[in-house]
């Protein structure tokens, strides 16, 4: 099995994620994604991205370090 490294989490990937979450932040994580319009998985995506860098808006653009 191969593995693909993406620079953004896949729909799938999100809901295994949701799964594994508390009710409350799922609930917050979805409430938001629908707020915006935008897919859950970009929200959590950006989530994630800006705990590990501030000045990220996705994985792409994170740089662990940066803006701490």
């Amino acid at each position: 099995m191969q593995v693909e490294l993406l620079e953004k989490l896949s729909a799938a990937d999100a809901a295994i994620i949701l799964e594994h979450l508390p009710e409350k932040i799922k609930t917050a994580l979805i409430a938001r994604a629908t707020e915006i319009e935008y897919p859950v998985e970009a929200i959590i995506e950006m989530a994630l991205a800006s705990f590990l860098d501030t000045e990220a808006l996705g994985f792409a653009d994170c740089k662990l370090g940066r803006g701490q």
